[in-house]
């Protein structure tokens, strides 16, 4: 669905490149996570590849065509929603997403079934201008599912939502992978890439540090370690074992046995703790 290679960037009056030998692919069906802090070059790089920025040097193909030669009717296949949400504030929800319905050629959903997708059902009488920035950014979300897209470009999906909303974006995003669409999603929230992403890149100063699934880099950077926690006497403590030999270690046996055992958990490594141990960054 998306193909990268050797892909650079700068801006204007700027002497740094924002994004520096960039090569990835994104497959079919696929939700793939773009994951870096901010000004690593992951919203550069989405506005490359929806054609909102030129001047690139690389190999972009977007949909089996170079995203330089795309027409109109490439966006209708598209669905696109930034991390700044920017609506008609003097419109209603609803009526925004009529607009914006208008602007297509193809069938389209319809808004309020999208609107109750993301939870706004009930408020798409209001004006935008009277919406929290959570509700603005599921309006965008709304906006951008309007036209049946198979590949969708979310910035940020979940930036600024309470728990609730962040698990309803979240829910949204399995169903239109499940319907088939390919998902491409910046974001510097390792918690949503964690539950939602096949595979994840790491980006860092315009650079792809790794590309591989959560599991795959979770595991192979985590500790091979267990720990027990538990009570001895009126003492709570912990201990960690080694996992390879675990079923013959006899101190850990001995624990099981004769101790009030509290949890016991491997010491997998966090989707953050990888990302700071491959690329020596936070996520800041």
């Amino acid at each position: 669905m998306i193909d990268v290679h050797d892909l650079h960037f700068t801006y204007a009056r700027s002497h740094k490149a924002a994004v520096r030998g960039l090569t990835f692919a994104v497959e079919r069906g696929e939700i793939f996570g773009f994951l870096g802090p901010s000004g690593a070059g992951k919203s550069t790089t989405q506005k490359i590849l929806i054609g909102l920025l030129e001047g690139y040097r690389g190999f972009v193909r977007v949909r089996d065509k170079e995203v330089a030669t795309w027409t109109a009717d490439d966006y209708e296949r598209i669905g696109v929603s930034f991390e700044a949400p920017n609506h008609f504030l003097q419109l209603t929800g609803i009526e925004n997403l009529r607009y914006f319905a208008a602007l297509y050629r193809g069938a389209t959903r319809a808004p309020a079934a999208v609107l109750e997708t993301v939870g706004l059902e009930n408020d798409g009488s209001r004006r935008v201008g009277e919406y929290s920035k959570g509700m603005k950014c599921r309006l965008s979300i709304a906006r951008c599912l309007l036209n049946k897209p198979d590949l969708i470009f979310l910035d940020e999906p979940t930036g600024g939502l309470d728990p609730v909303n962040t698990q309803r974006v979240r829910n949204v995003i399995r169903a239109e992978r499940h319907g088939g669409a390919t998902v491409f999603l910046t974001t510097h929230d390792m918690a949503a890439a964690d539950e939602l992403c096949d595979r994840v890149a790491f980006i860092v100063d315009g650079r792809i540090a790794c590309i591989d699934s959560p599991r795959a880099l979770k595991l192979a950077h985590g500790e091979r370690t267990v720990r027990v926690e538990y009570r001895s006497g009126d003492r709570a403590t912990h201990r960690d074992y080694p996992l390879d030999g675990l079923a013959d270690n006899a101190a850990f046996q001995q624990v099981l046995r004769e101790c009030d055992v509290q949890t016991i958990h491997t010491r997998e490594a966090t989707l953050a703790d990888v990302f700071i141990r491959v690329t020596g960054r936070a996520l800041v």
